[in-house]
């Protein structure tokens, strides 16, 4: 006597394949988490210090450059009025490099996320429409792709992995204003 089993009967197995992309994902977020914060920390350090790449070294913030004036000075498009009223205003340069800074601390770090998160995507939507229109691409560029990881990172807590996220997270301050997580 034979006994037949029926294809629906067999629980199948997780391959080893099927599983790895759990235990690999906070890992491949918390890297993409520590480049995309040094993206923003160097375009800090470039614009304050003028080391070339961006900013060449003449316009360097603490020798009274502008971080804004090159970028928004030169704006085309349906915001260039906008845009290049911005150029250059004192405060506007702080904000900015405020900005750079404190996302780019924060997404090495692993720490303040959400807010981290929303700033960037805020600054990066900005900046997008800065560059309208877009030239290679009707609508899509890489601000608007980074913004997408920033939202990202903050929604799978990549501050746990490799940076102080859990310490943060068990702040009293964070605990009382989880929006700070």
């Amino acid at each position: 006597m034979s006994i037949t089993r029926n294809r629906d009967d067999v629980v199948p197995r997780t391959s080893t394949m099927e599983r790895a992309p759990t235990r690999v994902a906070p890992y491949v977020w918390a890297v993409t988490r520590m480049a995309l914060g040094w993206v923003f920390l160097w375009a800090f350090l470039d614009k304050t210090f003028g080391f070339g790449y961006a900013t060449p070294t003449e316009n360097a913030w603490v020798d009274g450059g502008s971080p804004t004036s090159g970028f928004l000075g030169g704006v085309e498009g349906p915001f260039a009025d906008f845009f290049q009223g911005l150029a250059g205003n004192a405060f506007v340069d702080w904000l900015f490099m405020l900005a750079l800074l404190g996302i780019g601390l924060a997404f090495i770090l692993g720490i303040g996320m959400r807010i981290a998160a929303a700033s960037a995507v805020v600054l990066l939507v900005l900046m997008w429409m800065a560059v309208l229109p877009i030239v290679n691409n009707p609508f899509l560029d890489d601000h608007l792709v980074y913004a997408l990881v920033a939202v990202g990172l903050a929604a799978s807590n990549a501050g746990d992995t490799w940076g102080f996220g859990k310490a943060w997270a068990s702040t009293h301050l964070v605990t009382r204003y989880p929006i700070l997580r």
